[in-house]
C-alpha cells in the first residue's frame, strides 16, 4: 500500500480555508488585449503610435494622437487547437467561438487659444484582455505508480479520523457541509477519500487516528482526464489625455476590470493491479469564479522628430476582489468479497469560499516607432512584468501559496514588432510577438510566439480592417496540483480572424 511523504506535504500544502493555487494567480495576472484588427495586425506594437482605440488601452496618451473624434467596434472568431501527450496517449481538441472583443470612442476637444496645450481628449473603451475558453483531454497509462489516491492521501495525512468522516446517521451532504464550515477545504478532500473507501485508516476504531494508507495497490493506472473552461477577463477604460505643443502627448487611464471564469475537470481512473480493492474511480470538480478590480495607467508619447517617436507606459497592479464557488463528485467501484460495489459520494453542496483579494504585478512598457511619412511605419514595444510579485490577500491566509508564487514565478519580457505599408486607400500590415515564460523553469508554461498579418481599406471617413493572427505556446500541466502531479504536455495553437469598423465622429 502507498504511504504519504510528510516532506511532500510541506512543499505543496495549501490554506485550510481556501483552495487557490499558483495557476489561479497566473490566470488573472496575464493579459492579452484582443484589440482592433489594426492593433492585432501589428501584434500590439502600438505603444509609441496611438491613434487607435486599442492603442489607448495600451498607452493612455494614444487618444491625444487622434485629430478628430473617433470610434471603433470589433468582431472576432477565435479557434483553439490543443494537442496533448500523456504517457502513451495522444489527443487533440479543436474549438472555436465568435465574440465582440472591443468597442469604444474618443472625443477630441481642440484648444483654439494660445495655450501650449493644443487639445484634450476623453475616451471610454471596452477591451477583452483574456479569453478563458479552453478545452483539452489527456488519456494514457500512468506507469509511474501515480494514482488519484495520492491526492486524497496528501490531504488526509495528519487529520483526525473523526474530522473527516460522517457521524452516526449523518448524510454525506450534511457531513461534507459541516466539515467544510468547521475545518475547510483540505478536510473535505480527505472526507471524500475516506467515504469512497480510497483511504484506509491505520486504526478505524480510533477517532484520533491520523495515519492512512490506500486501498489501491501499486502498479499502472489508466487515466482519462477532461479539462473544460469558459469565460473571459475584460476591462472598461476611462481615458483622459492631452497634447502639449506639437510633440508631447500625455494620458491617464482608470480601468475597471471584471472576471467571469468557469472550469470543470473530470477524471476516470481504472486499474487491474493485483491486491487493489478499488478498481475504478470517477472524480469531478467544478469551479465558478467572479471578480472585479481596479488599475490605472500613466503614459506618454514624444515625437523626437517628424519621423521618430518614443513611448513609455506604466501599468499599476490590478487589485481584484474575487469570489469562488465549487462543487465535487466522487464515485468508486470496489471489490467486496468478489462482488463489485459502487460507492457514490455526491455531497450536492455548493462551497462558497470567503471573499479574497488578488494583487497582480505592475508592468512597464517602452516603445519606439518610425513613421515614413504617409507611406507606412515600423513599431517596436518592449514590456516587463514580475510575476513573482503576485499576491493573494489577506497574506496571513495565503502564506504557503504566496511563497510558492515567489519561488516558482519570475519576471518575463514581451517583445512586439509591427509594420504597415500604405498604397492608395489600402494598408498592408504584419507583426510578430514573443513572450517569455512566467515560470523560472520555463516549461510549466513555455514561451509564446505569434505572428499576424492584415489589410485595411480607407473609405475616407470610415475604415474597414481585417486581420489574421496566430500564437503558439507549449506547457506541461499537472492533472492536479496535489498528489497526482504527473503532467500532460499541451501544445496550444490559437488562431484569430478579426474584423473592425472604425470611423470619425
Amino acid at each position: 500500500m502507498k504511504k504519504l511523504s510528510l516532506l511532500f506535504i510541506g512543499i505543496i500544502s495549501m490554506s485550510t480555508m481556501y483552495a487557490q493555487d499558483i495557476t489561479d494567480a497566473l490566470r488573472y495576472s496575464q493579459d492579452n488585449i484582443q484589440g482592433t484588427a489594426r492593433f492585432r495586425a501589428l501584434s500590439g506594437a502600438f505603444g509609441a503610435l496611438g491613434g487607435d482605440m486599442s492603442a489607448v488601452s495600451l498607452n493612455p496618451a494614444g487618444s491625444a494622437v487622434f485629430s478628430s473624434s473617433h470610434a471603433s467596434f470589433t468582431l472576432s472568431n477565435s479557434e483553439t487547437t490543443n494537442d496533448t501527450q500523456y504517457f502513451n496517449g495522444a489527443g487533440s481538441k479543436n474549438d472555436s467561438n465568435f465574440d465582440i472583443n472591443q468597442g469604444g470612442a474618443a472625443f477630441v476637444f481642440a484648444n483654439r487659444g494660445d495655450s501650449p496645450w493644443r487639445k484634450f481628449t476623453i475616451a471610454i473603451a471596452y477591451d477583452k484582455t483574456n479569453d478563458f475558453d479552453n478545452n483539452w483531454f489527456a488519456f494514457g497509462t500512468n506507469t509511474n505508480n501515480q494514482s488519484i489516491d495520492l491526492y486524497f492521501l496528501n490531504y488526509a495525512d495528519g487529520l483526525r479520523l473523526d474530522e473527516i468522516s460522517t457521524l452516526d446517521g449523518e448524510s454525506f451532504t450534511d457531513a461534507y457541509a459541516d466539515i467544510g464550515n468547521l475545518y475547510g477545504f483540505a478536510h473535505q478532500q480527505a472526507f471524500l477519500g475516506f467515504e469512497s473507501f480510497i483511504l484506509e485508516p491505520d486504526d478505524i476504531n480510533d477517532d484520533a487516528n491520523t495515519a492512512y494508507s490506500s486501498n489501491l495497490a501499486n502498479g499502472n493506472f489508466n487515466h482519462d482526464y477532461t479539462y473544460t473552461s469558459t469565460g473571459y477577463n475584460g476591462k472598461i477604460t476611462f481615458n483622459m489625455a492631452a497634447q502639449y505643443e506639437d510633440n508631447l502627448y500625455l494620458g491617464l487611464n482608470l480601468n475597471s476590470h471584471f472576471i467571469d471564469y468557469q472550469r470543470s475537470t473530470l477524471l476516470f481512473e481504472d486499474n487491474a493491479n493485483a491486491g487493489s480493492i478499488i478498481n475504478d474511480i470517477e472524480f469531478e470538480n467544478n469551479l465558478s469564479t467572479t471578480g472585479n478590480g481596479f488599475s490605472f495607467q500613466l503614459g506618454g508619447i514624444l515625437k523626437l522628430s517628424p519621423e521618430f517617436r518614443v513611448g513609455l507606459t506604466y501599468d499599476s497592479p490590478t487589485w481584484y476582489t474575487i469570489e469562488e464557488e465549487t462543487t465535487q463528485y466522487l464515485a468508486t467501484v470496489r471489490d467486496d468479497a468478489g462482488t463489485n460495489v459502487t460507492q457514490v459520494v455526491n455531497p450536492q453542496i455548493i462551497n462558497i469560499y470567503p471573499q479574497y483579494k488578488l494583487q497582480t504585478p505592475s508592468k512597464v512598457t517602452g516603445s519606439f516607432a518610425y513613421v515614413f511619412g504617409t507611406q507606412g511605419l515600423i513599431s517596436f514595444d518592449y514590456s516587463r512584468k514580475d510575476y513573482s510579485s503576485t499576491k493573494f490577500k489577506p497574506e496571513n491566509d495565503f502564506t504557503n501559496v504566496n511563497n510558492n508564487i515567489n519561488n516558482m514565478l519570475t519576471d518575463a519580457s514581451t517583445y512586439r514588432i509591427g509594420g504597415e505599408y500604405k498604397h492608395k486607400e489600402f494598408s498592408f500590415r504584419g507583426g510578430y510577438r514573443f513572450e517569455e515564460s512566467p515560470y523560472k523553469n520555463g516549461v510549466t508554461v513555455g514561451d509564446l510566439t505569434g505572428y499576424s498579418f492584415g489589410i485595411g481599406y480607407n473609405f475616407g471617413n470610415t475604415k474597414l480592417d481585417i486581420t489574421y493572427d496566430q500564437s503558439n505556446r507549449t506547457s506541461e500541466t499537472p492533472l492536479y496540483n496535489v498528489g497526482l502531479t504527473d503532467v500532460a504536455l499541451i501544445d496550444r495553437t490559437n488562431s484569430n480572424l478579426t474584423l473592425s469598423l472604425s470611423f470619425n465622429i
